[in-house]
């Protein structure tokens, strides 16, 4: 009975969260639009992009086509991921609308450099905080998914090419300096919705190859308070591929604020190692979390 609780509870307080998460982010996303783009005629990508140049167009309020526009994006997540994943978008994106319809929000600067790098900063951190609570506001990262698992193309590059269309159209219906200025936008957006799901502590996979694995490992461990993982391998080089006696190849993963760290105790051992670095996008089981050091 404690346990089923328990459970209870952790999965009421983690509801919570995530409904705060998306409260906070609808509310920043629609002050980045309504605060910043939509008074100086600036767009974003993606879907909330199609929406401002519909807007521009038929000076149909922007709120209408947003919802339009991401109908059929949140009937496609129903089957490409969750009827719960879609129903949470719907209600997010129908949030953000009525307060852009309804809330009047001042304009906060006119300089076209500080509106398109603060409107996408805005933007971007209401997008990523509405992905951490489990929905999305914008569509473009569905159809992505969907048409990725039926080409050769990267989720990166379908989201790329989808928004390089949408700022062609853009320089031609707005100008070609709006299009420019929107495009900072979309990097700042982009960069910041990166920062809020990735965090700080976004974590980096490093593989260290070296004669003084031992003693590499064990300042590792002892002085960065860092698991490691060893695997056993054999080196090879020179053109006639000559293998090298067997060799301990260590494995470890520290957030990316450690890497200087762990390249400043490999090369203090051994300046010869051969250290390859890789962005861990997920984790799971397993302990990551620093050890504290005594």
């Amino acid at each position: 009975m404690d346990r089923r609780r328990k459970r209870r509870l952790i999965s009421l307080r983690k509801n919570l969260v995530d409904v705060v998460l998306v409260i906070i982010g609808v509310g920043l996303a629609a002050f980045g639009l309504k605060g910043f783009l939509l008074p100086n005629g600036f767009i974003d990508g993606g879907v909330t992009g199609i929406s401002l140049l519909a807007n521009h167009i038929t000076g149909v309020p922007v709120s209408l086509w947003l919802v339009l526009f991401n109908i059929p994006f949140i009937f496609l997540g129903i089957r490409q991921i969750s009827k719960s994943f879609a129903w949470h978008t719907l209600v997010a994106v129908a949030a953000l609308s009525l307060i852009i319809y309804f809330v009047n929000f001042p304009a906060i600067t006119e300089d076209k450099l500080l509106i398109s790098i603060f409107g996408g900063f805005f933007l971007g951190a209401g997008v990523g905080l509405a992905m951490r609570g489990g929905c999305v506001l914008d569509g473009t990262e569905i159809i992505a998914v969907y048409i990725n698992r039926k080409s050769i193309f990267s989720i990166g590059d379908i989201i790329m090419i989808i928004n390089v269309a949408i700022f062609i159209c853009a320089a031609f219906i707005l100008s070609i300096e709006s299009a420019l200025y929107s495009i900072l936008t979309y990097l700042s957006a982009a960069k910041t919705v990166d920062f809020i799901i990735s965090g700080i502590e976004e974590y980096t996979g490093v593989t260290i190859v070296s004669s003084k694995s031992k003693e590499i490992k064990d300042a590792i461990i002892n002085n960065l308070g860092r698991g490691v993982t060893i695997y056993k391998g054999e080196r090879g080089y020179g053109t006639s591929g000559i293998g090298d006696k067997q060799i301990d190849i260590i494995f470890t993963v520290v957030t990316r604020l450690e890497v200087t760290k762990v390249k400043e105790v490999v090369r203090s051992i051994d300046r010869k190692a051969f250290i390859v670095m890789n962005v861990i996008t997920e984790t799971n089981g397993g302990i990551i979390k620093k050890r504290p050091l005594h």
